[in-house]
């Protein structure tokens, strides 16, 4: 299935209040914010309903109550450039019946929904089938009057515990937003990244079809899969758990530290896994190409290193480069966030052994009784940083529902993209053939020292699992 994606901005202020539970007086002024959030919702809600911004079909069946309205909206902005058409009226029920005239067939009921659009399955005259996103009507104006009413909130936060930062996330909304509202942007998003990642087979991304696509209406390829999060899927098609999450530590690896360019949503509905048609091999498929960060040069290879660094526990560089990228004196808490590790395996090796359960529990334990530091490092970290760590969650989760989170194989590979990227850098910031040569050298060196560390680990595994199979067949004899 295809879905689409695009998701509004979310607060999360809950974490705030749970802070705020051990003292009685913090707890008053919480109730406070409660009653003051209640009553601008309340209102915001009677104003937005009274003015048709939301539609009663929203809190039950959003997908057949949105289908003829954003059905009409495709037919629109194809044959009248984006004008705006009253809602109910004469001409906006007729454009209906005008989309038989752009495809041969098209589902009303949408295949996915979200907050900013729902996309359609449709048929071409020429039988291709394709799927059509399709933005939500009024959800331009209606974005404007949400991140007015996120900051009134987070002000109201900051007036009532001074200690929170949360301003940056209003002004990442502001800048983010209207980007994923541009679906021509979109387009050109998925091109670039197809491009930039041609190298690699396992990597579906759907074509667009520019010539009946609009700022509002995104015409794209159709491709099937199941989630990447989906393990009943994957054992039904016999897809292997551990390719396809190696697959996707390849991609990300490859676009945060090689390319800079970034895909900040891969929720599981924005990725997809398959067998290819022809050849039979894992692939994954890449959608939603709304929300890019693009990283400096600096930021990149700060970046490259600090990784490179909590990889090979050199903890003197780990502070150094995490202090170059804003962190400060919190650069424990800031290594501990990037990798979702306690400090205690930071120094160990995060590469040495996969998070434990108990260990987990305790990084979430203690998540609250941090959440001020937390909040001060977000606020001083390059604004690049922010999608970056959302999109480190996002794929930890998928590693969590697939369970190969934190494998040695995935920092690895990490590890190489440092590599060529640091080396990249150097060779093109030198004039002397001699000193490239060098560095060449110096790169395959360095490549072929993961190699080995890869190696050694797989032997090591092998014999691990020997052990495991020679002492099972010692207790359990007549079984096996």
């Amino acid at each position: 299935m295809v879905a689409a994606g695009s998701r509004a901005p979310r607060l999360c202020f809950p974490r705030a209040f749970l802070f705020a539970a051990g003292s009685e007086n913090m707890a008053r002024k919480a109730l406070k914010l409660a009653s003051w959030t209640s009553m601008a919702l309340a209102a915001s809600g009677i104003y937005l309903y009274s003015n048709k911004y939301l539609d009663p079909n929203d809190f039950g069946a959003v997908r057949v109550g949105r289908a003829v309205a954003t059905t009409a909206v495709i037919s629109y902005d194809y044959l009248t450039s984006l004008k705006s058409v009253p809602y109910g009226s004469e001409e906006y029920l007729q454009l209906r019946s005008k989309i038989h005239d752009l495809f041969q067939s098209f589902d009303d009921t949408p295949l996915g929904t979200a907050s900013l659009a729902q996309v359609h399955k449709a048929v071409l005259h020429d039988g291709r089938t394709v799927a059509v996103k399709v933005q939500h009507p009024k959800v331009r104006a209606q974005s404007s009057k949400d991140i007015l009413l996120m900051e009134v909130l987070v002000l109201a936060v900051k007036q009532l515990f001074p200690e929170f930062e949360f301003m940056w996330l209003v002004d990442e909304a502001k800048k983010n937003l209207p980007l994923e509202l541009d679906f021509l942007k979109e387009g050109r998003n998925a091109e670039k990244v197809s491009q930039m990642l041609k190298h690699f087979d396992f990597l579906k991304v759907p074509r667009i079809h520019w010539d009946l696509s609009t700022e509002r209406v995104l015409l794209m390829e159709f491709v099937d899969g199941g989630q990447v999060n989906d393990r009943d899927y994957m054992e039904r098609n016999k897809i292997d758990v551990n390719e396809i999450s190696r697959y996707l530590g390849k991609i990300y690896s490859e676009m945060i530290f090689v390319n800079g360019f970034v895909h900040c949503d891969p929720h599981p509905g924005n990725v997809l896994v398959r067998k290819h048609r022809g050849t039979g091999k894992a692939e994954i498929v890449l959608l939603d190409h709304g929300l890019y960060q693009v990283l400096t040069e600096e930021f990149r290879l700060n970046y490259c290193h600090l990784w490179q660094s909590l990889i090979w526990t050199d903890m003197e560089r780990v502070k150094e480069y995490s202090q170059r990228l804003g962190a400060g004196d919190l650069y424990p808490l800031f290594a501990c966030m990037l990798t979702a590790r306690s400090w205690d395996s930071v120094n160990r090796g995060i590469s040495q052994a996969p998070i434990t359960a108990t260990e987990d529990l305790e990084i979430r334990n203690n998540a609250a009784n941090y959440l001020p530091q937390i909040s001060q490092l977000l606020n001083h970290v390059p604004r690049q940083m922010l999608l970056i760590l959302k999109t480190n969650d996002l794929l930890r989760g998928i590693e969590a529902a697939l369970g190969t989170r934190a494998s040695a194989s995935s920092f690895l590979n990490m590890s190489r993209c440092c590599v060529r990227a640091l080396a990249e850098h150097k060779k093109k910031n030198t004039g002397s053939f001699f000193r490239r040569t060098q560095i060449s050298f110096s790169e395959a060196f360095s490549l072929w020292q993961i190699n080995l560390h890869e190696l050694i680990l797989c032997v090591k595994g092998l014999k691990l699992a020997d052990r495991v199979l020679a002492l099972l067949c010692w207790l359990f004899p007549a079984v096996l």
